[in-house]
């Protein structure tokens, strides 16, 4: 699915402006999930957003390339991770009316998010609609 892919590849984007930018400096969830990964939040930082992109390309490669049955929920799990990324760094940079790392990307995560979902509404075949029948 190329939009999956284009979401996947805009977070790869993503992670690297908030690598850059020392996001682990300057946000406490960012040090938090580094810390996660090494004692060097730099390291760290970049292992895990590394790991994200990694599981996106599976996701696109594997799940949703290949028609699991598990496609549709990991894509809409990518929709709603971007989203909350994407709205969550723009409200952060507004709300301190300055740059904040991720901010020059976080409009892509929306549109891309907005975009995926969009197509997976017009791929989501209707429920079955239930009629009463005696």
């Amino acid at each position: 699915m190329i939009a999956l892919g284009t979401l996947v590849a805009i977070q790869a984007a993503h992670s690297v402006e908030e690598c850059l930018e020392h996001l682990w400096e300057v946000h406490p969830l960012a040090r938090f999930v580094a810390s996660l990964f090494s004692p060097d939040l730099a390291t760290g930082f970049a292992i895990g957003n590394a790991l994200l992109v990694a599981f996106g390309v599976w996701c696109t490669f594997g799940p949703v390339r290949l028609g699991w049955s598990s496609a549709a929920v990991l894509a809409w799990l990518w929709v709603a991770i971007e989203a909350i990324n994407g709205f969550s760094h723009i409200a952060w940079s507004a709300f301190v009316g300055a740059y904040r790392p991720g901010l020059l990307t976080a409009p892509f995560l929306l549109a891309g998010a907005a975009w995926l979902a969009r197509r997976l509404q017009r791929e989501t075949p209707p429920a079955p609609r239930r009629t009463n029948t005696p």
